[in-house]
């Protein structure tokens, strides 16, 4: 007999978070959303076809997403994989960006080229990660990117109504109070979307709201008479420590602490939420800083990642940060780099294939503060990695710590004399382990390829309390927080939120389904293996 074939599940039902303009919170919600619908029982996976954002993700197979479908997947306690972000641009230039499909560059493109030329070509790759996740997941919670109302765009549009249509999703258009006019910003949307798109929007999604709700009602009953939209929440700001999606919602600085550290707020800034851990610490306060007057003195400064190494050091040089950051370190201080500043660390930088978007066969002095150089070439190294720091010069308490984060970078960086390497990294990939990253003689200057590295708190807090003693205070005692756990617990109090500010009985509605009486189960830890149950 012949065997029966397998039952084929329906595709996932969608719902979609567009926005009247970029930052007003739709990866926020997009996020909260993953979350409520995991601990109501259903198997939810994060979308958004094409991103555009220096902040990004690693996967557990090496593929680069954007981090905002990489922190969604972990509220919705799955495995991140690229098809949650087929289209990844991360901008490297004035007009050009280095384009990834499916979590690998493909090409580096200008706006014109892209529009006219690969936007046609990718749209099939869109619409087949979009089937695959429908048939893996219950719920697709897709994000939209900016807004659908960009009249110059709308015609390769490829992020917002377009994939709504694709996925036949009920629209919720989010707006932002908090910088005003969200009520224009509404009607003017749905005033510049066609009939067919219009009827796809089923509720406003009034975000970062501040005061006493009762004062919006005459407002919120205009907007339902004027537009016959309903609005299905008003959600209150609260600053929660979940990764953003770039650095549009970057602060100038945070803390109050004896510590100041200094971030210089680069250009072509990538992957700033390396910081983010050291807001979990009450000892540090964080300033970033664009300007060499603005430097001081601070307990430590941090040159962060960026897409565009070369670039970003002519911009320090040119400001006279170069010097300012040359003169601190002359002086004791402490400097750090990570990936990208690692590189600007070294005594030059070469371009031989002209990788950063400058001429083939550039060659720029680096600040000259590690003894090393780094020459870009076309293949991208993007992998998961764990380790231990190995460097003798960085004191006893932090030797053999260990340390996890990831690589993105297409630099590579060698000694120019006998190699001083901050870390050990485990066999990963494929690879054998080897050593990684540079420390200055007398270990004040550090850098590292491993991005993520203040997320391990055992280094993190030795480090810091490395700093403390130079002031003469004594280490931090106290329960040192985990960023995984503070993750997870601020997922579960976004959760809250949305569940206590969001009509979930009309969005249950809009998706065709059940609610449940109450929350079933939390979702799965990410680090799990995919199709086994959680933590």
């Amino acid at each position: 007999m012949p065997r029966p074939e397998a039952a084929v599940s329906p595709p996932a039902r969608c719902i979609m978070l567009q926005g009247t303009a970029s930052n007003v919170g739709k990866s926020w919600l997009a996020t909260g959303f993953c979350r409520v619908l995991a601990q109501d029982g259903w198997r939810v996976a994060p979308f958004k076809s094409q991103n555009m954002a220096l902040n990004s993700y690693v996967t557990m197979d090496g593929g680069e997403i954007g981090r905002a479908q990489g922190v969604q997947a972990e509220a919705a306690g799955v495995i991140a994989t690229v098809d949650m972000n087929p289209i990844l641009l991360k901008p490297c230039g004035p007009a050009s960006a280095q384009v990834i499909l499916r979590g690998k560059p493909l090409t580096d493109a200008g706006a014109r080229e892209y529009r006219e030329r690969l936007i046609p070509e990718l749209l099939g790759a869109v619409k087949e990660s979009l089937d695959r996740l429908r048939q893996e997941a219950e719920v697709v919670v897709i994000e939209g990117a900016g807004s659908p109302a960009e009249i110059n765009l709308k015609d390769r549009d490829i992020a917002n109504m377009r994939i709504a249509a694709l996925a036949d999703a009920p629209v919720l258009l989010v707006g932002d109070i908090d910088r005003g006019g969200v009520f224009a910003s509404f009607v003017g949307t749905l005033e510049l979307l066609n009939p067919e798109e219009r009827r796809r929007v089923k509720g406003f999604l009034i975000n970062k709201f501040r005061g006493d709700p009762s004062l919006l009602e005459p407002g919120l009953k205009w907007l339902e008479a004027r537009t016959g939209v309903p609005v299905i929440g008003v959600v209150p700001w609260e600053d929660l420590p979940i990764d953003g999606e770039d650095s549009l919602a970057l602060p100038g600085g945070f803390g109050e602490g004896p510590l100041e550290i200094v971030a210089i707020r680069l250009p072509h800034l990538s992957n700033y939420t390396d910081l983010d851990p050291l807001r979990l610490e009450p000892d540090v306060r964080i300033r970033w800083v664009e300007r060499p007057e603005a430097l001081g003195d601070p307990d430590a400064v941090i040159l962060p990642g960026t897409k565009n190494s070369i670039g970003d050091l002519v911009w320090l040089r040119d400001r006279g940060l170069a010097a300012a950051i040359g003169d601190f370190a002359a002086r004791g201080g402490r400097v750090v780099g990570l990936c990208g500043g690692y590189q600007m660390l070294g005594i030059r930088l070469t371009d031989p294939e002209g990788i950063e978007g400058g001429r083939p066969g550039e060659e720029v002095p680096g600040l000259g503060l590690l003894p090393a150089e780094t020459a870009f070439f076309p293949t991208k190294r993007v992998l998961r990695r764990a380790g231990r720091v190995a460097a003798e010069e960085l004191g006893p308490d932090l030797q053999g710590v260990p340390v996890e984060g990831y690589e993105i970078h297409m630099g590579r960086t060698s000694w120019c004399e006998e190699p001083r390497s901050l870390l050990w990294l485990e066999s990963a990939g494929g690879e054998a382990g080897y050593p990684e990253g540079a420390v200055s003689r007398d270990g004040k200057v550090w850098g590292t390829y491993v991005h993520g590295i203040f997320d391990s708190w055992a280094f993190r807090r030795r480090w810091l309390d490395g700093l403390r003693r130079e002031k003469g205070l004594p280490p931090l005692e106290g329960q040192v927080r985990d960023m995984y756990a503070v993750r997870e617990e601020a997922f579960d109090r976004l959760a809250a939120l949305l569940r206590q500010h969001v009509d979930w009985e009309r969005v249950y509605r809009f998706l065709a389904l059940e609610p449940p009486g109450a929350p079933r189960r939390r979702g799965r830890d990410p680090r799990a293996v995919p199709g086994e149950p959680g933590a």
